[in-house]
């Protein structure tokens, strides 16, 4: 199968503007992001809305789609980006363009979901550890999900599911494996068609889950479980975070 990997990347964010040009060990985030990634699929791109991001990725050497500013979603700016790509491909891996330490075990670990035939878009979890907070478990910024025995998913929630009956709530994270999702998402092409054409669903609505509305219309979702930490960037605290990660590790990251 021939894997795309498209990385959405807007220079407006309310949290954080121009994120994905912020310096991080002396390179930009969108430039970490997809140099973490490039190795490991046929093909990279980072699809974007702003000239400013366009022009930063050419001076890296990286691919560039240019897209419309009014997607509701990166999945959607990742369908327009594939169509103007105009390259055929099995499956399209939507990366977000504010993990720069993602892994090549997780894109690895979403491009083995597709061994099953029957799988039509894939995600990655990871489990929360007993040593976390309470506190952790319910951050509404970390959403939720729980799984079947096929390993796909059932529901996916900013809310704490299950609800653990007749425990304390700070029992909870040591009596049950909680499971926060990873925001990575591998579509086949012609999934990826149809689900950018369904209007937004009632649950997707309520918890502002994009994936909730696929779950609604019956596509299955597959779930690799990851043990790899990453550090997403939302704020400029985080590219603080992200920073002292970094000068931790220089010898992991090029």
């Amino acid at each position: 199968m021939k894997f795309i990997g498209i990385i959405p990347a807007r220079y407006a964010s309310t949290r954080f503007p121009a994120k994905p040009l912020a310096l991080l060990g002396g390179k930009t985030v969108i430039q970490w992001v997809y140099n973490q990634v490039v190795d490991v699929l046929d093909e990279a791109y980072v699809a974007t809305d702003d000239t400013r991001i366009e022009e930063a990725v050419k001076n890296f050497g990286g691919k560039v789609i240019m897209t419309s500013t009014q997607h509701r979603s990166g999945t959607d700016r990742c369908f327009e980006a594939y169509k103007k790509i105009g390259v055929r491909a099995d499956i399209i891996i939507n990366i977000q363009g504010d993990e720069p330490f993602i892994q090549h075990s997780q894109i690895q670990l979403l491009k083995n979901c597709f061994n099953d035939p029957r799988t039509q878009i894939a995600t990655l979890v990871k489990s929360f550890t007993s040593n976390d907070s309470f506190e952790m478990l319910e951050n509404t910024n970390s959403p939720k999900v729980v799984i079947d025995k096929n390993m796909n998913a059932l529901y996916f929630s900013r809310s704490i599911i299950p609800y653990y009956r007749n425990e304390k709530k700070t029992e909870w994270i040591k009596d049950h494996v909680y499971y926060k999702h990873i925001g990575l998402y591998a579509y086949k092409s012609e999934v990826l068609k149809e689900i950018t054409a369904l209007p937004q669903s009632s649950l997707e609505l309520a918890e502002s889950l994009e994936q909730l509305r696929w779950l609604e219309n019956g596509y299955l979702i597959k779930v690799g479980i990851t043990d790899v930490e990453t550090i997403g960037i939302d704020t400029p605290n985080d590219l603080d975070r992200a920073e002292q990660y970094l000068m931790e590790r220089k010898n992991e990251f090029r």
